[in-house]
């Protein structure tokens, strides 16, 4: 092309991009995932400050979301955003083949948080290569194939991980040829074991899954991943037991025992890793989100001392260009000093026993539209029905509603940015989050449910 013809083209576009809103220049430019292009209307965001995002018109929305459950310091936090600039001015980027500080800092610091037998620490750019990663090594480690995994899960969206997550977004990627099987994990409310209490639904769980492991052959399962509370699946704390009795399992059949904590650690449930709330040590624990609140692409696999072993002199076939990169691990050491020295995990406890469970129990019993609330730490769901007798829900499992279409709208008129999937709404604001904040987040939700207590038929409870 004529040089001076491309300029003059060039010189068009830019002025009709200037004739567009920022909306406009969004939808026609960039590919949203986990979307219909078509419908889209994001909310386009100027600048966000601890539980605070504003629109670029100004309206300030409190941040009930977490973004996707990650922000777990909230946003801007000074002493996360100081440590990525120093390191900037030192060393952007260099080959993970390189040893630098912030690395092995960050690795030294998710250790001493981590469970007994803790190795080391291998970084990827996020949760789903942790995930990819950790079932490369349990393979390679056992020389088997087969991984166990839960229905109600999400792992990434990945070639393997997609395959290993359970809901339905796996169903368009599904090619069945990956050696994943999958099984029903405890879930009282919505139980397939017919239970009655927790203990019945913990037992009759573990039986189902010993019972799939025999019928699939025992030897040929190189690991279980679970997520320790699966998060956007629906937030169901397991029975007390649970996780124990799969680690059992996991000693009797010598599986490797992968604990998911993506979205779920890093003080998310008020511990460190909801796991230790258990009193159990998986052998690899996935990481991501909240080890730097996502203020740069960073997750990780932490791997015991026997798998360890197994690549001291074998040469572990894996690797990424960006692991453990500088920056990433910088806000990770700072994150997690921050957590410490401000103590809030302790924080995060507390807000939900005092203020989270409370409110949104108190919600329940103004909105039957609410069936259950569970959740602890800042992480809670409601699970939201058309009868509490019958549980039938809100939205259909792996779809959405004009019911839940319409909790949307109302929180955002009310400022208040919540994560939906299929019929749940998930309370997950970051753990810096305070009294006064979380009530009024609470208050905003109320006003926001009664845009739907209209599509409640059931009888009156």
């Amino acid at each position: 092309m004529n040089l001076n013809l491309q300029a003059v083209e060039n010189s068009e576009l830019a002025d009709e991009r200037r004739t567009l809103t920022s909306l406009e220049r969004e939808r026609k430019s960039v590919f949203h995932s986990w979307s219909a292009q078509a419908t889209l209307n994001p909310l386009m965001v100027s600048r966000a400050e601890g539980v605070h995002v504003f629109d670029e018109d100004g309206k300030d929305y409190l941040d009930f979301s977490s973004q996707l459950v990650n922000t777990n310091l909230g946003h801007q936090h000074p002493a996360v955003v100081k440590a990525i600039k120093e390191q900037a001015e030192r060393l952007c980027t260099i080959a993970p083949q390189h040893g630098y500080q912030s690395r092995y800092r960050a690795a030294e610091l998710i250790l001493d948080h981590s469970f007994e037998g803790a190795s080391k620490v291998f970084f990827t750019n996020g949760g789903t290569e942790a995930v990819e990663h950790a079932v490369r090594m349990a393979r390679l480690h056992t020389g088997r194939q087969k991984v166990l995994a839960a229905y109600r899960s999400y792992h990434g969206a990945t070639s393997l991980s997609i395959n290993l997550t359970g809901d339905p977004r796996r169903w368009p990627s599904d090619n069945g040829a990956s050696g994943v099987v999958h099984f029903f994990g405890p879930f009282l409310y919505r139980s397939v074991f017919h239970a009655t209490t927790e203990q019945e639904e913990s037992d009759r769980a573990l039986e189902s899954l010993e019972s799939t492991i025999n019928f699939e052959g025992p030897a040929a399962f190189a690991a279980i991943i679970l997520e320790t509370i699966p998060g956007t699946a629906g937030i169901m704390v397991p029975p007390k037991g649970f996780l124990k009795g799969v680690r059992e399992l996991c000693d009797r059949y010598g599986i490797v025992y992968i604990a998911d904590e993506v979205m779920c650690g890093f003080g998310r449930t008020g511990s460190w890793f909801a796991y230790q709330d258990h009193d159990v040590q998986p052998d690899l624990v996935t990481f991501a989100k909240g080890v730097n609140s996502g203020y740069l692409p960073l997750g990780g696999v932490v791997v015991n001392e026997a798998i360890c072993a197994t690549f001291a002199d074998q040469v572990y076939p894996g690797g990424l260009t960006y692991s453990g990169h500088p920056l990433a691990c910088a806000s990770a050491v700072a994150a997690i000093e921050t957590m410490q020295s401000e103590k809030v995990i302790e924080h995060a406890r507390r807000i939900g026993d005092e203020i989270l469970r409370p409110g949104l129990e108190e919600l329940a019993r103004k909105h039957q539209v609410i069936g259950e609330v569970r959740g602890l730490g800042v992480f809670f769901a409601l699970d939201l029905v058309a009868d509490r007798a019958t549980k039938e829900v809100l939205a259909p499992y792996g779809g959405g509603s004009p019911a839940m279409l319409d909790l949307v709208a109302a929180c955002r008129e009310e400022g208040l940015l919540i994560f939906t999937n299929f019929h749940r709404v998930h309370v997950v604001p970051p753990c810096t989050i305070t009294v006064d904040e979380a009530l009024e987040g609470l208050a905003r939700l109320d006003r926001a449910l009664s845009a739907i207590d209209k599509y409640y038929v059931g009888a009156d409870t």
